[in-house]
């Protein structure tokens, strides 16, 4: 059983493939973590509980006794809660009916039973099967305001997972005010750790960043609105020598995609608390009396071999256990999409001219992209105005997408549901309809306003209009946008006493408008996108099975974008296309998109002959690799964030039959010598390079590696080798 609870010694023990972790119900109800790390039998772990007892004039729990060891400002406390002795950064605060914000929660309960709960309205991971999973439920409360809290602990038992998820019920006579309320709190006896981000900002999505844990406050938060390009809602606190393929690594990552906070705090006494969940800045909930509040979920991954692992580990689980329908399993269609090419200048007779020249290359579906609805000519109209403009296409939507379809191509289209153009006839029939505060200008981004999709009747008019135009045409892909973060952030029919819940129900009414046409359009493949990659994040695969990485199509620059992208998100969800981007050949620029979902961004009927027959060579290589690359194991060999010459890396099957090794190079290197040492190969196997002929055993390409100095070795120069296992 992957969860246990000892009576006698009151410790619960969460079991996965690679980690253990103990929690303990201490004196007088106090729930403390004991360990979480490589898995070990035992379900206690002796001194722990008490750690040293005076970070400064550390106060005592009076019911213990004036002697005890014990201080909720030095122990580990499970769930850090505010104001009750615990000075470090919280997990919980709520402000009750008297005014003040103390929060002291003790144990009352627990049940431990197979499978896992939805949370509801939100998205999450999922056991396929209830075999796949087990959830311990942990319950507390608070005696004095009534408060409870359920700690959810999910483990999945064929990988390296555990969820964390918080409830909070307002189980007392009178309202009360959530501040904070994190989906994990959890402390580390050591502070010996880097901390490792992903920032950036539009077309630098994702950059790797390591540093070492110091003393106070440190981490990465969001309030745009939106995850976003600047932070991503994923942290690692990996050991100071751990490296791709060595040493024990923490993983987290929040679904969800809004404001986020994921911090670590390192005490007097050097132990860390990392805590992850919604932004408490402009956060608050009222709970009346029996009503509850749902945390986002945490994932968390833990290993004892390396920065890869743990990548491969959430790969896996995300691919199984997060992406949802038709296009977890089946093929997706290999799609050209129009805007590098005509941006807002086309009309039916130039989409059909592209759909006859894209079929030529091989390629199966054709996305119009921003421009094809009410007046929207430049991006200062039209957003909200989701009606055809049937001047600009000559005619109706069905009769474009009939001589598409015609070309033998499917049919895509572009959206940005939740966005509104001054200039548009929705704002002039609703003007309150957009986020913005009494009395004052809000500010424009890209000459637009965000809907405030909190309202049910912005939803039910956004949906009405997406519905007619997806249910009267055939239409297979749904690209929607999302291209400004949210300033003046407020909903006109939010009192003043609950304004602080706009940024997360705004999140809540985004899932369920994608929810709902997720469920009317199963057929339909969703990409998501903001700005390029400013909404890559868990909760978004949830909705769509892969996410725009970013507007920057320059491959050289993809690799560092795509690189930091793949410390937790899947290959199989990193929309990558091949444009007219000057800098590299075609060859460099499709070998660099193949790691993701691959596709085209350019003017086929503008490409010479010779670019032609590459691309027809690529699409050959993608339909032959399609599915290695989604299922296959990533190994990142060579970062171009740690070496200015090359980048390296390699896709081994799950049954290690067949291994795709890229090797890009940045900046050729003068007599350099690279030596490449491959990863997950079978040792007692032997390997051919499929293109030369010649045989390895799995060991020697592992441990001693073969010299591809003369292997692309021109700037911006690449190749792709393959070696099958014989």
């Amino acid at each position: 059983m992957p969860i246990t609870f000892n009576a006698e010694k009151k410790t619960f023990k969460l079991d996965t493939p690679t980690s253990s972790y103990i929690i303990k119900i201490y004196d007088k109800g106090h729930i403390l973590n004991l360990y979480y790390g490589a898995t070990i039998p035992d379900d206690e772990v002796p001194g722990r509980a008490t750690r040293r007892v005076n970070a400064s004039f550390s106060p005592q729990d009076p019911a213990m006794g004036g002697r005890s060891p014990f201080s909720p400002d030095c122990a580990p406390m499970e769930y850090g809660t505010n104001g009750a002795g615990d000075f470090r950064i919280s997990a919980l605060s709520a402000r009750n009916a008297a005014g003040d914000s103390v929060t002291d929660i003790r144990y009352t309960g627990h049940k431990i039973y197979k499978g896992k709960k939805e949370i509801p309205g939100q998205p999450s991971t999922y056991a396929n099967t209830d075999d796949e999973a087990t959830t311990l439920e942990l319950y507390a409360a608070d005696r004095v305001t009534g408060l409870k809290i359920t700690l959810y602990y999910t483990v999945f038992e064929n990988c390296g997972v555990m969820t964390r998820r918080v409830s909070a019920q307002n189980g007392g006579d009178a309202p009360m005010q959530l501040e904070r309320i994190m989906s994990l709190c959890l402390n580390l006896p050591t502070m010996d750790y880097d901390l490792i981000t992903l920032y950036g900002r539009h077309m630098k999505e994702r950059n790797l960043e390591r540093r070492a844990l110091a003393h106070g406050v440190q981490g990465v938060e969001s309030k745009r609105g939106v995850s976003g390009h600047c932070q991503n809602p994923f942290a690692a606190l990996a050991e100071k020598n751990a490296t791709e393929q060595n040493g024990t690594v923490y993983g987290f990552n929040l679904v969800y995609s809004g404001n986020f906070s994921a911090l670590c705090e390192c005490d007097s006494n050097d132990t860390a608390r990392f805590i992850m969940g919604i932004n408490p800045t402009d956060f608050g909930w009222t709970l009346n009396p029996g009503e509850s509040f749902d945390s986002p979920e945490a994932v968390m991954v833990f290993t004892d071999k390396g920065l890869g692992e743990m990548s491969r580990i959430f790969h896996r689980f995300y691919n199984h256990n997060l992406i949802r329908g038709k296009y977890k399993t089946e093929k997706r269609p290999l799609l050209i999409n129009s805007w590098e090419a005509a941006f807002f200048d086309f009309d039916d007779n130039k989409l059909v001219d592209f759909a006859k020249e894209a079929k030529k290359l091989g390629v199966e579906m054709l996305v119009m992209d921003d421009g094809w609805f009410g007046k929207r000519n430049d991006d200062t109209t039209s957003l909200g105005d989701w009606f055809v403009n049937e001047e600009k296409l000559h005619g109706s939507l069905s009769s474009l997408i009939e001589r598409v379809n015609a070309e033998g191509l499917k049919f895509g289209i572009w959206y940005e549901p939740e966005m509104i153009s001054p200039e548009s006839e929705l704002f002039k029939k609703h003007p309150d309809w957009h986020v913005h505060v009494e009395n004052r200008e809000p500010m424009l981004g890209r000459n637009q306003y965000v809907l405030d999709v909190s309202r049910e009747d912005v939803r039910e008019n956004i949906w009405q209009q997406m519905y007619s135009v997806l249910s009267n045409n055939k239409i297979d892909y749904v690209k929607w946008d999302f291209n400004r973060n949210i300033s003046d952030a407020g909903s006109a029919l939010l009192p003043p006493e609950r304004k602080k819940e706009f940024f997360h129900r705004f999140i809540l009414g985004t899932y369920d408008l994608m929810d709902r046409l997720c469920k009317a359009f199963p057929n339909i493949l969703f990409e998501n996108c903001s700005g390029g990659g400013g909404r890559f994040d868990p909760a978004m695969l949830f909705y769509s099975p892969q996410i725009w990485c970013s507007d920057n199509t320059d491959p050289i620059e993809r690799l560092y974008i795509q690189f930091g992208t793949s410390m937790c998100y899947p290959a199989s969800t990193v929309g990558a296309h091949v444009s007219a981007n000057p800098r590299t050949g075609y060859k460099t620029k499709g070998n660099v998109a193949l790691w993701g979902t691959f596709g085209y961004e350019l003017d086929p009927v503008k490409l010479s002959d010779d670019d032609r027959e590459i691309m027809k060579a690529q699409v050959k290589l993608y339909h032959e690799t399609y599915d290695l690359v989604r299922d296959g194991d990533l190994y990142r060999l060579i970062s171009p964030f740690e070496n200015p010459y090359h980048a390296v890396w390699e896709i081994v099957a799950p049954d290690q039959s067949r291994v795709m090794l890229t090797i890009v190079t940045m900046r050729s290197e003068l007599f350099g010598n690279t030596i490449i040492k491959l990863q997950g190969l079978d040792p007692q196997r032997y390997y051919r390079n499929e293109a030369s002929g010649e045989v390895y055993s799995g060991a020697l390409l592992m441990n001693a590696g073969l010299n591809f100095s003369d292997v692309a070795n021109r700037d911006g120069d690449s190749a792709i080798i393959f070696f099958s296992a014989v």
